[in-house]
């Protein structure tokens, strides 16, 4: 090997173990402080928000005030909440529903996207401090674990999971109303992206087959839109220490303490 060959080999060894032995540690301590900030904008009691749930009020807008909706969200709970919405066919009659504090609605999304964002930071946590990485291999392996959790509780909160009418109709969240809706109508709570949806679904039978009319309201809901701020730029964060990792990957034998890195499909 030539002796400017030998002079990039060693410089990159040494690049790689400080990425290792520096930037990796440096990195997960700015993603976690980013997580902890993450998690303090969540209604919940979570790493470092040990405060009783967040109350706030919501009023919902729809066109025409097809709808009409003020709710109380406590923590991922929805524990008061009047609801009017017209039907569709009698446009001077209005249905009405209420939800109280005996039996709130759940919003599990919220839930959901809680418990990967705490996941992610416990396997930041699970890395000692003084840890010293031997390949890149250890460090994809953390980075893979972090990502797939951040990813998830992202997810959580941007794609609200299709259910059918039927699922609709029997969930354990419609019997929180009261008075109870009649059969062909069924209302749905859900979070998408940094909204708060409520969709009216009127069905009707119709030579057969079951057909529904569907309308919703939404609001703003500001902390969901700062969080999720806060996980896109921890995702960004994470996946681009990972791509840097990806570069020392491309070489075998490359691990802290070797002498000259030999890139894959050469010859050292």
């Amino acid at each position: 090997m030539a002796d400017c060959e030998k002079e990039e080999a060693h410089n990159l060894q040494m690049e790689f173990e400080w990425v290792l032995h520096e930037e990796v540690h440096s990195s997960l301590s700015q993603l976690r402080n980013i997580l902890m900030e993450c998690a303090q904008r969540f209604p919940l009691t979570l790493f470092g928000n040990d405060q009783p749930n967040k109350t706030d009020r919501f009023v919902f807008a729809a066109p025409h005030d097809s709808i009409k909706c003020v709710l109380v969200l406590t923590g991922d709970s929805i524990t008061n909440a009047d609801v009017s919405f017209k039907v569709n066919r009698q446009q001077n009659q209005n249905m009405r529903t209420s939800i109280v504090n005996d039996h709130p609605w759940k919003l599990q999304q919220i839930q959901d996207a809680a418990n990967h964002l705490q996941q992610a930071i416990a396997h930041i946590d699970n890395v000692d401090k003084h840890y010293s990485f031997k390949t890149s291999d250890e460090v994809m392996h953390v980075l893979g674990n972090i990502l797939g959790c951040l990813q998830r509780s992202r997810t959580s909160l941007i794609v609200p999971r299709k259910k059918n009418l039927d699922e609709l109709i029997r969930s354990r969240n419609m019997k929180s109303l009261n008075p109870n809706l009649p059969e062909s109508y069924a209302i749905s709570f859900y979070v998408q992206s940094y909204k708060l949806i409520l969709a009216v679904y009127q069905l009707e039978n119709s030579h057969g087959s079951v057909k529904y009319e569907h309308t919703q309201a939404e609001c703003s809901v500001p902390w969901l839109n700062e969080a999720l701020v806060l996980l896109t730029i921890s995702l960004q964060l994470c996946q681009r220490l990972k791509d840097k990792i990806c570069v020392f990957s491309q070489y075998k034998d490359f691990t802290v303490g070797s002498r000259v890195p030999s890139p894959v499909g050469m010859k050292g």
